[in-house]
C-alpha cells in the first residue's frame, strides 16, 4: 500500500488516482485461468493524496481466496485500512482487525466506468469522495465483496518484509469450485535446487504492466507470468522471510510483478498451490528481479489458518 522511504525496495501496490488503477509485467490475460485471484480496493484515511488538502488516499492490491470467506494478501495492503472511513488503532500489535474499508472483485476486468471519479472532489472535499465510493463499492450490483482486514500480528509498517501477509474475511461468502491452497511447511525449499532449471511460478495480480519516468501501462486487468526463481536469502533478510523471482523475458519464463500486484499469490508452476504473495520490488520501474514474502513459514500459516473453518 505505501512505498518505502529508500530507494531500495518499493511497495508494489498502487494508488488510485482517477477511478482507474493500473499488472503483471509482460503477462498473459488470465482469463478463468484463476478465477480465486480478486482485485482488492481500500481506503486508508491517513495516507496522503498530493492532490488533496484533507488526508485519505485509496488503493489497489490483489489476493487469493483460499475458502469461500477468507482472502490472503500482503500485510502492508491491509495495515492502515479505515475502519468505516475513520483511523484505526496499531492492529499488529493488538490483535484486532484492522479496519472495514476494504473491499475485492473477482472479474477478470472490474467494470469501474461508474465509480466516483476523483476529479470531481478535488481539493478539499475528500470526505465526500469517501462516502460515495464506499456507497457504490457497497451495492452488490457493481460486483464488489466488502470485507474486513486482520495482519500478521509481527507485522511492522517500515520492516514489512519480515511479516508481510495479511487475511480479508468476507462479509458474503464467495462460492467456487476450486480456491487456492496454502503450502505445506518449508514448500519452498524443496524447489530451490530447481530454481534455474524447469520448474517455474505463476504470479497473478491486477498490477501494472510497465512503469516509465513518464508514463504507466495497464489497466485493472487479471494476468498472471512464468517466473524464475533466483534466491531464498535475499537482501541479506532472515531466512524463511523472501523469496526473489526474475523479472524479465526469457527462453523459457516472462514478465514479473509491478505495483497493484502486491498480495497477489505466487503459484507452484500450473498448480493453485500458493508459496508466497507479492511483495516488493528492487525497480521502481519493476525490472530486474522482484520479491515476495514467504507464507511457507510456521507462524504464517497459523496465522492464517485461525481464520479457516477447524476439522
Amino acid at each position: 500500500m505505501k512505498r518505502l522511504t529508500t530507494a531500495s525496495f518499493v511497495a508494489f501496490a498502487a494508488l488510485v488516482f482517477s477511478g482507474a488503477v493500473h499488472a503483471i509485467t509482460y503477462g498473459q490475460l488470465d482469463g478463468n485461468k484463476h478465477p480465486y485471484v480478486g482485485e482488492l480496493l481500500l481506503y486508508a484515511p491517513a495516507e496522503i493524496d498530493s492532490r488533496f488538502t484533507d488526508p485519505g488516499g485509496w488503493f489497489s492490491c490483489s489476493g487469493t481466496l483460499i475458502s469461500s470467506t477468507v482472502v490472503v494478501t500482503a500485510g502492508h495492503c491491509v495495515a492502515g485500512v479505515g475502519n468505516g472511513g475513520a483511523v484505526t488503532s496499531d492492529c499488529s500489535a493488538t490483535g484486532a482487525n484492522c479496519g472495514n474499508d476494504m473491499w475485492i472483485n473477482f472479474s477478470n476486468a472490474p467494470d469501474f466506468s461508474a465509480f466516483p471519479a476523483s476529479s470531481g472532489y478535488i481539493p478539499d472535499n475528500n470526505a465526500q469522495r469517501y462516502i460515495d465510493r464506499a456507497a457504490y463499492l457497497n451495492d452488490p450490483a457493481n460486483g464488489w465483496v466488502h470485507a474486513t482486514a486482520y495482519v500478521h500480528p509481527q507485522f511492522a509498517d517500515g520492516s514489512f518484509l519480515l511479516h508481510d501477509v495479511g487475511v480479508i474475511v468476507l462479509s458474503t461468502p464467495v462460492e467456487m469450485g476450486q480456491y487456492g491452497l496454502l503450502p505445506e511447511l518449508g514448500a519452498l525449499d524443496a524447489y530451490f535446487a530447481k530454481r534455474r532449471n524447469a520448474q517455474r511460478f505463476t504470479p497473478v495480480g491486477y498490477g501494472l504492466n510497465k512503469v516509465l519516468p513518464i508514463a504507466e501501462d495497464g489497466g485493472d486487468v487479471r494476468e498472471y507470468a512464468s517466473v524464475m526463481m533466483v534466491s531464498l536469502n535475499a537482501l541479506g533478510l532472515p531466512a524463511g522471510t523472501s523469496v526473489v523471482f526474475s523479472n524479465n523475458n526469457g527462453a523459457s519464463h516472462q514478465g514479473g510483478t509491478c505495483f497493484g500486484d502486491s498480495g497477489g499469490p505466487v503459484f507452484v508452476g500450473d498448480s493453485n498451490q500458493m508459496v508466497a504473495v507479492t511483495s516488493f520490488g528492487l525497480s521502481p520501474n519493476c525490472t530486474g528481479f522482484d520479491g515476495a514474502y514467504r507464507i511457507d513459514q510456521q507462524d504464517d500459516l497459523d496465522f492464517i489458518g485461525q481464520f479457516l473453518p477447524q476439522p
